[in-house]
């Protein structure tokens, strides 16, 4: 079966060489040019994998993506950015982005992510499958299969990208987790970029344990992390 691709960019030459290039590797391609329209498509086409350009008409990426987020937690985004600032980039990330590239990209480097996040999007399906169906970590309730943590006060939906974090740490609780090897197994590299993303989760989960102080995520300077739970 052909995976599906939701493809959001304004400029009409890129979009369609990206979608005919697309179409060509046998991915089933739905191209929106307005960001307002985009949520509409969501009930009929279904897509696996969501590729978004930042600076849209209407509805600008960063606001887009969060939208995405909140009604598809697990659907992998790609940022297009013609933007070079990290903290641009950052805030792609926090929006509930997953990967980004720069403009101007290489179809062959498109088409590499896609794969790659379509792969882990399937790994950490599977690893789901083999965890408990719930995990205690002092007050809070982990449900790993439903990217759901609960605390004493709320029940927090989690991102794919959170998941994956929370999980190393919770298979590492009490002990150190290298931050190079937490790196590779989420992103693939360890790339500056990629360890300022990494930062930004951390600080996001820290808040979501914020209730608890027997729960610490402690940074081993020039190491890792010591996810520890009282």
């Amino acid at each position: 079966m052909k995976k599906k691709v939701l493809y959001i960019e304004d400029e009409t030459s890129l979009g369609k060489i990206v979608m005919e290039t697309l179409q060509r590797q046998d991915f089933e391609v739905e191209w929106r040019t307005d960001g307002a329209t985009v949520l509409r498509t969501f009930s009929s086409f279904r897509p696996d994998i969501c590729v978004l350009d930042i600076m849209l008409p209407n509805v600008d990426g960063f606001t887009l993506c969060a939208q995405i987020r909140k009604q598809h937690p697990h659907l992998p985004i790609i940022f297009l950015t013609a933007k070079t600032e990290t903290a641009d980039l950052v805030k792609g990330f926090e929006a509930g982005g997953n990967d980004y590239i720069r403009k101007p990209f290489s179809m062959e480097e498109l088409i590499v992510r896609i794969h790659n996040l379509l792969k882990l999007k399937e790994g950490i399906r599977n690893v789901s499958r083999e965890q408990p169906e719930e995990i205690r970590l002092g007050s809070y309730l982990l449900y790993p299969r439903r990217y759901e943590l609960v605390s004493p006060s709320q029940s927090i939906k989690l991102s794919q990208r959170d998941i994956e974090v929370l999980n190393i740490l919770v298979a590492y609780r009490n002990q150190s987790t290298d931050r190079k090897q937490l790196l590779m197994s989420v992103w693939g590299d360890d790339s500056f970029f990629n360890s300022r993303t990494l930062d930004v989760y951390i600080r996001k989960l820290r808040n979501y344990f914020s209730e608890d102080p027997s729960i610490e995520i402690v940074t081993l300077k020039g190491k890792g992390y010591l996810f520890l739970v009282g």
